[in-house]
């Protein structure tokens, strides 16, 4: 059965929808890259992998750029159009103002007018709109037609700042906006979308006036739309892609790896959330290989590049001839390619690129707005295989391509240093191999030029490029005749490069430099506190005043203490030299901003941020959660120190984009801190630590093994046990309690370094504990193993875990993550639904007594060419990757042969099964489900030694030679996993209740070991 609506309502309802939709995403945000021995601006599409969209309500398709594209599904002629334009004007009309439906008949006519200039493209059309819309919004101060007039008038203004640039509009539109936002308060069931649209607004006059404020909102306004949109909402791949185009655009910015590093999470994030055959799966492939790329440009990580480079092939596969992205995807392709050949020199990659680069040229015809980009980046390649292999050709084309690229970037053009640069040297090319004048004279034209838009201070001009300028001109010089009117011009340039030369080496301060003065070393006393500051939180408590101080604040404080005024009198009378000077300003300032940070439990009332701003602690009524924080305080004064912080009030909780920061820098915190007090409230004075629920508290495992320096305090704010050590770490007894308690050795506790060692044991402390906000469990190791992740909250706790393990097998492809026993998740078969799971201990390392390893040596068959062959096999086998929800998982591979159930336990509701696997002793499993029979059938299921090739580093001195270190290794018990197949020949793992504990039968079936790559779902 369906309702019956009127045109009016229909319209309404698909302008609703369609502001609902994700919005279009293109590239275009600016970067940086280097190309061979110049630094230029990147090309347009290989920048930032995410922007801005050229319609900001989902009114065009993905990719495309038109001006005007029908907002209604339904196809209408431009008469219809017109016919319902004249009868909303005849209904006006018979509405005059003070009518009851004035306001409906001026909004059905601003409608019918947008949808008019949608079809026509007529701009008057969509100028009258937005004066009709206007007229409307006076009438309308009631919230629910104010919003609808609000939102309305937005879109709009902001098709015609689409269409005409013109600023004040896209002004408007973000006031709109934020007007739109007001209406609806938190809770509101379109807040999302609302926020989610200013900060794409927000995005675009960034775009425009390169204003940071307006990027750092759309960042912190992404952030609460991801928020609001938990896993499973529609909404959240386009949130998480509007945050990653954010963070990428700050790392183009401002250059910070973090940003970066997190805009490649989300993109996974995103990609995994649009599979193969959703609409966006091309472009989210795409998104993230530019990320990728990027990340290899900065750090030189051939893995980056090569997955870029898998993803851009996958994304192409996607673009068929005739799809209108598939322009931007051969150039993406085409330049990892070019990175690659530089990198590891093979020849076929700087072919496909060039290969590539002609089928792009070719979609970008003469007046194409990427023309000019695929002209200079198949130049440069052309120049890349002319180097290589001298054939002149290659330098004719690539010569005439530059001047097609130059003629494309005029003067004030970002690119054109970068062309001016490329054209000379190929001019300089072909004039070593035919010795042209000409080419000289003019690649010392374009050289000059080239350096002239790269002034001293210039990022991009260093000794280098005087260097070639003068070499050019002296060249040049042995060419010309004095009678020439080019030598006296060519000799003065020489003249002035020489002088610049000389001026920009003696402007470098020698060590017998002048002292400088009062003014110059209070900068540099400024500039290195500031320096200081920028490592430790945001905001600290003054324990001598109580008050809490940001950044500024501190700064401040620091500038008028008597520290600073004898440091400067120090650094102003002493002769020491500038060196000494540097060491003792910065020993001096890291001395009086030493800090303690407070770990302890919350309790029911705690004060925030909001609740101490502006006031002195130690003013406010002792109640709760306050007088712990005014005795912590007062104890840090007590031992000296002026700065203290607390994680309930020193952060800004409902600031996204700090609450992100703090907790990735927590780790850094508590590390870089000069003493850590732990409060533990229910340890009396006498009592044990043992007793304190502060050791089952996830985070408090980071704030135990993080600090240097840490003390224990009793209920009552007394050192544990009155102990006089200044340090509890160092401190044999206590550290002995906190062995037998937290079960983590000495080792750890006293000298911890985060990152991927001992990753099992990692989990295996973490298991043991629990958080008040389930995903929190996860976020609470990120220090731990290093990680920078995204903070998601909203997300679930299986989803926390599962990324965190999935960076830890990327970032170190240790296979310890899947020592577990348990649930599987949903997030991946090979990972568990919680870290309680890893609470078992991890399998021992069996050393072999004298008489096993003769036992095993005793077997040893004479096929040792096999056993070496097995040997390079697993020395040289990939690590393991996770890739798209994808584990590709190096393993020994025992096929199961035999499988019969046992029954199901009298105790606990799991089976038991006797297996029987090639190559392996008889072994007994249990599972807390029932086999399918489907996995009864011959070869559907694998037990599998996940494999690693430090696996055969430990014993490498224990014998002569490698074919006894390998029998050995594949000869010890290990823990198995079970998978079953699934079809297109991948595989998942099934969860047992208890490990698999495997054997190989003896040598003749190490031999016969069958290695392989399992890609596991």
């Amino acid at each position: 059965m369906f309702a019956l609506v009127n045109r009016e309502d229909l319209v309404t309802l698909l302008h609703t929808y369609c502001c609902s939709e994700p919005a279009a995403v293109c590239c275009f945000s600016p970067a940086k890259v280097t190309n061979r021995s110049i630094t230029g601006t990147q090309p347009d599409f290989l920048r930032a992998p995410i922007a801005p969209p050229a319609n900001l309500y989902g009114f065009e398709p993905v990719g495309r750029t038109t001006s005007a594209v029908n907002i209604l599904p339904v196809q209408r002629d431009s008469m219809a159009s017109t016919d319902d334009v004249s009868r909303k004007r005849r209904k006006l009309k018979s509405c005059p103002p003070g009518h009851e439906n004035r306001y409906t008949a001026l909004y059905s006519l601003a409608d019918a007018l947008f949808n008019r200039y949608s079809e026509k493209g007529e701009i008057n059309n969509l100028n009258e709109a937005i004066t009709t819309h206007r007229a409307a919004l006076e009438l309308r101060p009631l919230e629910y037609d104010r919003l609808k007039s609000l939102r309305r008038l937005a879109i709009c203004l902001w098709h015609r700042y689409s269409k005409l640039e013109a600023v004040e509009d896209l002004e408007e539109a973000i006031t709109l906006r934020r007007a739109v936002l007001e209406l609806c308060p938190p809770g509101h069931s379109k807040r999302g979308l609302y926020v989610s649209n200013l900060a794409r607004l927000l995005g675009r006059r960034f775009a425009k006036k390169a204003a940071i404020c307006d990027l750092e909102e759309a960042i912190e306004l992404h952030r609460a739309a991801l928020e609001l949109c938990p896993s499973g909402h529609p909404e959240r791949p386009s949130s998480i892609n509007q945050l990653a185009w954010c963070l990428s655009t700050r790392y183009d910015k401002n250059a910070v790896p973090d940003d970066l590093e997190e805009a490649i999470i989300l993109e996974r994030a995103a990609l995994e959330l649009c599979p193969p055959g959703h609409s966006n799966h091309g472009l989210y492939l795409c998104n993230l290989a530019c990320c990728l790329r990027r990340r290899f440009t900065k750090k030189d990580a051939i893995c980056d590049l090569e997955e870029a480079i898998e993803l851009h092939r996958a994304a192409l596969e996607l673009r068929p001839p005739g799809h209108p992205d598939r322009h931007s995807s051969l150039n993406r392709l085409a330049y990892c390619l070019s990175n690659r050949h530089d990198k590891n020199g093979v020849a076929d990659d700087l072919e496909e690129a060039i290969t590539l680069g002609h089928a792009a040229l070719e979609l970008h015809p003469p007046g194409h707005s990427d023309h000019g980009v695929s002209l200079y980046n198949l130049a440069c390649d052309l120049s890349r295989r002319f180097s290589k292999r001298a054939a002149v050709c290659d330098l004719e084309e690539a010569i005439e391509l530059h001047r097609a690229a130059l003629e494309l970037r005029p003067s004030g053009h970002p690119d054109r240093p970068s062309s001016l640069h490329e054209l000379a040297f190929c001019l300089s090319s072909r004039h070593g191999n035919h010795w042209v004048a000409d080419d000289l004279n003019e690649t010392i034209t374009f050289g000059r030029t080239a350096l002239e838009l790269r002034p001293l201070g210039h990022p991009d001009h260093d000794t280098a490029d005087l260097d070639e300028a003068i070499v050019l001109d002296g060249e040049a010089l042995q060419l010309l005749a004095p009678a020439d009117p080019r030598y006296n011009i060519s000799r003065q340039r020489l003249i002035t490069h020489l002088q610049t030369k000389i001026r920009s080496q003696s402007a470098i301060p020698s060590s017998n430099a002048l002292p400088v003065s009062h003014f110059d070393i209070k900068q540099i006393i400024r500039n290195v506190a500031f320096e200081i500051l920028k490592t430790m939180p945001t905001r600290l408590l003054h324990t001598h005043t109580g008050m809490l101080c940001n950044r500024d604040a501190q700064l401040s404080h620091f500038m008028g203490s008597e520290q600073c005024d004898q440091l400067l009198s120090s650094c102003t009378t002493s002769s020491c030299d500038p060196a000494q000077r540097m060491k003792l300003i910065h020993a001096e300032v890291s001395r009086y901003f030493r800090f303690v940070m407070l770990s302890h439990r919350w309790g029911e009332v705690e004060p925030s941020l909001r609740d101490i701003e502006g006031h002195s602690i130690y003013v406010l009524p002792t109640i709760a959660g306050l007088r712990k924080l005014q005795a912590f305080c007062a104890v840090s004064c007590e031992r000296d120190y002026l700065w203290a912080w607390s994680d309930t009030c020193c952060i800004d909780k409902d600031n996204s984009a700090e609450l992100q920061e703090s907790i990735g820098s927590m780790f850094s915190w508590y590390r870089q801190s000069s003493l850590t007090i732990v409060y533990l409230s229910d340890v009396p004075d006498i009592g044990a630590l043992a007793s304190s629920q502060w050791f089952g508290r996830g985070w408090a495992l980071q704030e135990l093994l993080a600090p240097r320096s840490l003390l224990f305090y009793t209920q009552s704010w007394s050192l544990y046990k009155n102990l006089t050590s200044s340090n509890h770490k160092a401190d044999v007894a206590v550290l002995e309690e906190l062995e037998r308690v937290t079960g983590i050795e000495s080792r750890f506790l006293t000298d911890f370094s985060p990152g991927m060692d001992d990753v099992r044991s990692r989990l295996q402390w973490a298991s043991l504990r629990r958080t008040t906000r389930p995903e929190d469990i996860a976020y609470s190791l990120f220090g731990i193993f290093d990680i920078h992740l995204p903070i998601l909250y909203g997300e679930s706790a299986e989803s926390a875990l599962g990324r965190l393990l999935a960076e830890i097998i990327s970032r170190s492809g240790g296979i310890s993550v899947l020592d577990w026993v348990g649930e599987a998740s949903w997030f991946h078969s090979c990972f568990p639904a919680q870290l309680t799971s890893y609470r078992t201990l991890p399998l021992p390392s069996f050393q072999p007594n004298a008489e096993e390893h003769t036992s095993i040596m005793s077997e040893q068959p004479a096929a040792s060419a096999a056993l070496q062959t097995l040997y390079r096999t697993l020395a040289k086998s990939p690590l393991p990757r996770f890739v798209a929800h994808r584990l590709a998982l190096p393993c020994v591979a025992h096929r199961v042969t035999a499988i019969q159930l046992k029954g199901p336990s009298a105790c606990t509701p799991n089976y038991s099964y006797e297996i029987q696997a090639s190559g392996l002793k008889s072994l007994e499993v249990t599972l807390p489900r029932q086999l399918e029979s489907a996995a009864m059938l011959q070869g559907a299921l694998q037990l599998v030694r996940p494999w690693h090739s430090k696996l055969l580093d430990p014993y490498t001195k224990d014998y002569a030679r490698t074919e006894e270190q390998l029998l050995h290794t594949l000869g010890r018990p290990f823990r198995a996993l079970l998978l079953i197949e699934q079809p297109h020949n991948e595989y998942r793992r099934i969860a047992s209740s208890a490990p698999i504990i495997a054997q190989p039968i003896g040598s003749t079936s190490i031999v016969e070991s069958d290695v392989r790559i399992f890609d596991i779902v």
